[in-house]
């Protein structure tokens, strides 16, 4: 007995029966040519293949420039980029964090010094979050973090003390660069890196805090921000303040306000 042919593969050939849409090199029997999108497509059949699956869209790239001391800039991490990534699939949203903004670096005897807008700490605050996500490498480690520390009242203090939720209070302005930044002439490296860091205790235990204030106190954290420095002076166009968000590689001021009026709806309207 002949193997049965199934009843959609038949009327597909009914729809499809020659002079009517098939390719003149299609040699695949007709139950299999909605079988796979490469069939489909040898058949030229892909609009009668209603079930094929299809390539997964690309997801949504966001770049956020910012500096961990920065009112503005904690407030869209914290309400506005954490609360999207942790709602979205993983494959929707990627998200490269850039903690410099508006600090300026300069060569001293071959050693690069550092000045920030909000003082040493935030200098201290900057190099913390890169050295956490040079040590971490994964993204969905590292962010819970950084949230915790920027969600509290003191971002450096928040890796020793119990992080606290955020109160409600006026985040004030974008923080625009500053005709003059404060001349910080202590170097990072003698600010005490905070312990117990319950920040990290918390989000992930896992991280060696000896290998992060190790990369904080030495040369690692300062490449890490001379590397931060460099992607930020080459933005294009140059940022005029931060938070500076930068999707899928454009920046413009639409962009920017509707990513902080609701990056979830924004995310979701690009994502296709």
């Amino acid at each position: 007995m002949a193997p049965m042919v199934p009843l959609p593969a038949l009327a597909l050939v009914a729809l499809v029966a020659p002079g009517l849409g098939v390719a003149p090199g299609c040699d695949y029997p007709a139950h299999l040519w909605c079988s796979s999108p490469e069939l489909a497509a040898a058949c030229q059949v892909e609009s009668r293949c209603p079930n094929l699956p299809h390539p997964a869209a690309a997801p949504v790239e966001l770049s956020l420039y910012y500096e961990s001391l920065c009112p503005a800039c904690r407030e869209f991490l914290v309400l506005e980029l954490f609360p999207t990534w942790m709602l979205l699939p993983s494959e929707m949203l990627n998200i490269t964090l850039v903690p410099y903004g508006n600090a300026q670096e300069r060569n001293v005897s071959g050693k690069w010094s550092f000045q920030c807008q909000h003082g040493p700490e935030e200098c201290l605050g900057n190099m913390i979050e890169a050295c956490l996500m040079h040590e971490a490498k994964n993204f969905s480690t590292y962010f819970p973090v950084i949230f915790c520390m920027e969600s509290g009242s003191s971002v450096t203090k928040n890796l020793e003390a119990v992080c606290t939720p955020l109160h409600a209070s006026p985040w004030g302005c974008p923080c625009a660069p500053r005709a003059h930044h404060m001349d910080i002439s202590v170097p990072l490296t003698s600010l005490c890196v905070p312990s117990p860091w319950q920040c990290l205790q918390v989000y992930a235990p896992e991280l060696d805090r000896d290998r992060i204030a190790s990369c904080v106190q030495g040369d690692t954290g300062v490449a890490l921000m001379h590397h931060n420095a460099q992607l930020t002076n080459t933005l294009d166009p140059p940022h005029q303040y931060v938070p500076w968000i930068v999707i899928n590689g454009k920046h413009t001021d639409e962009l920017q306000a509707q990513a902080e009026a609701s990056l979830l709806g924004l995310v979701c309207h690009l994502y296709q």
